[in-house]
């Protein structure tokens, strides 16, 4: 999956453009509900081997809020990381470029913006 193909879906899914946050990291983009404040994802670009990956190449990597009950369970899942910038009891990453589909990065987007409500 692409950015921009995640930008898109959020944008019509709902109503939430990408904020860049950081002049020092200006691919890291947050996605906010639309009343403008919690965070639902966080779109940045890692190099891999801090993710724990065997890779300094670059990837970009969603996290996203998860159901603290099934983060250990989602972790063991192919294309499924601990969390990288936020809170790992809470949220999750998925590499973009990972084993994960399309539709299931969207499912995890759907759950993080309910979570996050």
């Amino acid at each position: 999956m692409k950015r921009e193909t995640l930008f898109k879906y959020a944008r019509e899914n709902f109503n939430s453009e990408p904020e860049y946050l950081w002049k020092n990291l200006p691919s890291y983009a947050v996605l906010r509900h639309d009343d403008g404040n919690k965070w639902f994802a966080i779109l940045m670009n890692v190099p891999g081997t801090k993710l724990g990956l065997e890779t300094d190449d670059e990837i970009d990597v969603l996290e996203v809020k998860g159901r603290p009950e099934y983060i250990g369970s989602l972790r063991q899942k192919e294309g499924i990381l601990p969390a990288y910038h936020m809170n790992k009891e809470h949220w999750i990453s998925i590499p973009l470029s990972g084993a994960l589909s399309c539709k299931e990065i969207y499912e995890f987007l759907i759950e993080s913006h309910e979570l996050t409500s």
